[in-house]
């Protein structure tokens, strides 16, 4: 398979130095390549995937992959796409998020391929010994002002009064050329990818590799994710969508992939899954059909899911998911269980409120702020929209005890279809 037609068949490509040049250097052979990522937190989030999972289709096709963490260019700060100074990070913290970033870099990339396994870097292993002086001399020289000035990145910040950039944020563009020169002249590697704010930089190291080294080099851009009513892609009310299980749970790493906009999902797809285009189209004519019965919806959360999870964790969080559409917990563990808590309203019990008689179910739903009074419990229940443990309830003289709890621990209300919370004893 044609890896640039590939990404274009999936709306991939933001932009290119020479589409010609680089599809005849790929009809040539495989090729090295990189991506680069500052790790500023102890996990990636999805909005890292595009990049990251371009890297994987190229070694899929048996090109040679690189990531490369920026210990050195994350204690700056890349100036593209931020319209505020970042916060300086140490060397302790930069490494810690190197180590935690390592393991979800493997369920993307295959570091154990026989022929082409990929590799991951840090810059700061090519930067941090290397002397101001030299720096200058050796990669500064090499750039005017005005072209640096020119570059979509900066100007932006340049013309924000109130922000402005500072120099060391400006100089950021010179660490990351640098970075591709070291990689092209150390590792053969002629191909840079990254997100369409990067194309200022990639382009800065293509300028120096062909000054420095008579080579010719090339950069591929992907197109910047942005949700279709405007919002921005990968956040929520509860904050980014992390990939680290203990940061954002699977369940809503799921639930987040099934509730995307119908107009982004098939968009999704094609950028962040690996079914093949005739499948997306398939599901495309069944979503346009009917878009009420979410068929792209669950495929993108199930090929996301479990590319980032895993087929148990995966498997686990449609069961979670089922719990809250009023699925019976009958054989449910309690991990699949305790996804659910603490997405839902959770309430913990008085002392001691489930022994002997326990406590009426109507005041349960009171005390959970699911029913505004006994008496609208009362109403609600007699119109069978309350439910225990997913099961609808009839007696509105019912007494919950101890029996009751899942686990020992926990009461599950739900009034209506969707209105849920959890009564949960300490």
């Amino acid at each position: 398979m044609d890896i640039l037609e590939e990404l274009r068949g999936r709306g991939l490509i933001a932009d290119c130095t020479d589409p010609d040049a680089l599809s005849a250097r790929l009809a040539a052979g495989p090729v090295t390549l990189y991506c680069g990522f500052d790790p500023t937190s102890d996990s990636l989030h999805v909005g890292n995937l595009v990049p990251l999972l371009a890297l994987r289709r190229f070694q899929l096709l048996g090109h040679h992959p690189i990531a490369v963490a920026g210990g050195a260019t994350g204690m700056i700060g890349d100036p593209s796409g931020k319209s505020a100074e970042r916060t300086l990070l140490t060397r302790e913290v930069l490494d810690h998020n190197i180590d935690c970033v390592k393991a979800q870099l493997a369920r993307l990339l295959d570091f154990e391929a026989h022929s082409n396994p990929a590799r991951l870097l840090d810059n700061a292993d090519w930067t941090e010994s290397m002397s101001y002086l030299n720096f200058l001399r050796e990669v500064g020289k090499h750039f005017s002002v005005n072209m640096m000035l020119a570059k979509e990145s900066v100007r932006a910040r340049m013309e924000d009064r109130d922000t402005g950039i500072s120099y060391t944020e400006f100089s950021y563009m010179l660490l990351q050329a640098f970075d591709f020169f070291i990689l092209n002249h150390d590792h053969g590697c002629e191909l840079q990818i990254g997100g369409s704010d990067q194309w200022g930089n990639i382009t800065a190291g293509t300028e120096l590799i062909r000054k420095k080294l008579g080579r010719s080099a090339h950069g591929l851009t992907l197109p910047l994710i942005t949700n279709a009513d405007g919002t921005k892609f990968g956040k929520t009310e509860k904050g980014a969508i992390w990939l680290d299980a203990a940061k954002t749970s699977v369940y809503r790493f799921y639930q987040f992939w099934v509730r995307v906009d119908d107009r982004d999902v098939v968009r999704y797809l094609n950028f962040f899954t690996f079914l093949p285009r005739e499948e997306i189209a398939a599901l495309t004519e069944q979503h346009t059909a009917n878009p009420g019965a979410r068929a792209a919806h669950r495929a993108l959360a199930q090929s996301v899911t479990e590319l980032i999870h895993g087929k148990t964790a995966l498997a686990e969080a449609q069961q979670a998911s089922q719990i809250l559409f009023g699925g019976g917990l009958d054989g449910v563990p309690e991990k699949v269980f305790n996804e659910i808590v603490g997405e839902v309203p959770t309430v913990e019990a008085v002392p001691g409120q489930f022994a002997d008689a326990g406590t009426a179910l109507l005041d349960l739903f009171v005390q959970a702020g699911l029913c505004p009074s006994k008496g609208q419990a009362r109403k609600d229940l007699q119109a069978g929209g309350l439910n225990l443990n997913n099961v609808r309830q009839t007696d509105v003289q019912r007494q919950v005890g101890a029996a009751d709890l899942l686990f020992g621990k926990h009461l599950l209300l739900r009034k209506g279809k969707s209105n849920y919370a959890v009564i949960t004893v300490k």
